[in-house]
């Protein structure tokens, strides 16, 4: 199964523009009226923490993901939305064989969603990968959950017919 979220880009690259446009605007407005007012530090202060809050958080929950688990490996794969064509500053990508898959879960913090993989290497030693999910629609986590519970199920499977 393949699946991913380019859909959302032209969206976030929208919210990034508004953004922009809202600091230039607060820079521009901020140098206007403090002529008129002595003590606007503050305000200056504390809307432009609040404009960076909210650049840094778009830019901390965007990202593009991409699961493909067609053929004998598990590939996930985040990668930034903003010159992520350019660079691959933010890029993360995990790609293994459907054999040494343990475990999964996926977390929800209301804005936030993570995806934890849970695997082994084949010394035995156990890793955890996380993804960020968020911006995956609810119907595409659906599928990706059903698909790593199945390759789980198989190797659950295939391991207890080993040891039989």
């Amino acid at each position: 199964m393949r699946t991913n979220n380019a859909e959302v880009k032209s969206v976030i690259i929208s919210v990034y523009f508004i953004i922009v446009i809202c600091i230039i605007l607060w820079v521009t407005l901020f140098s206007t009226f403090s002529i008129f007012f002595e003590n606007s530090n503050w305000t200056f202060v504390i809307v432009s923490v609040f404009l960076v809050a909210i650049f840094w958080f778009t830019h901390k929950v965007s990202k593009y993901f991409e699961y493909d688990s067609d053929g004998l490996k598990v590939v996930l794969i985040n990668r930034g939305l903003l010159l992520s064509d350019v660079f691959n500053y933010r890029e993360h990508k995990l790609e293994i064989k459907k054999k040494y898959l343990k475990g999964y879960k996926f977390t929800n913090y209301r804005v936030y969603k993570n995806l934890k993989i849970y695997t082994t290497d084949r010394y035995g030693h156990q890793k955890k990968e996380s993804f960020n999910v968020s911006l995956v629609n609810r119907k595409k986590r659906k599928y990706i959950k059903q698909s790593l519970s199945k390759i789980i199920k198989e190797n659950r499977k295939l391991k207890s017919t080993i040891n039989d």
